[in-house]
């Protein structure tokens, strides 16, 4: 019996989009978190600016994460073709 040639296997079983949106997930996480123990440590803040600044550190973690740690010092491209 002969092999048929047109059965596709992938390459991995697990998608890789998977890897970026699990990244992602753990990252806002950290950064919320991390966030939210700042900004209870401010004690003069009203609750709308406690806001601004909750989501501002939010932010700025969020892009030394993805712009300062992971794109210059880990090498590795966000949005890299991976065929």
């Amino acid at each position: 019996m002969g092999a048929n040639p047109y059965v596709h296997i992938p390459k991995e079983s697990w998608p890789n989009w998977t890897w970026y949106a699990i990244e992602f997930g753990i990252v806002l996480a950290i950064s919320m978190l991390v966030s939210r123990e700042i900004t209870n440590s401010i004690e003069e803040l009203s609750p709308e600016l406690q806001n601004y600044v909750f989501m501002g550190i939010v932010g700025g973690i969020f892009l030394a994460w993805y712009i300062g740690i992971r794109g210059f010092i880990l090498k590795k491209k966000i949005l890299r073709n991976s065929y």
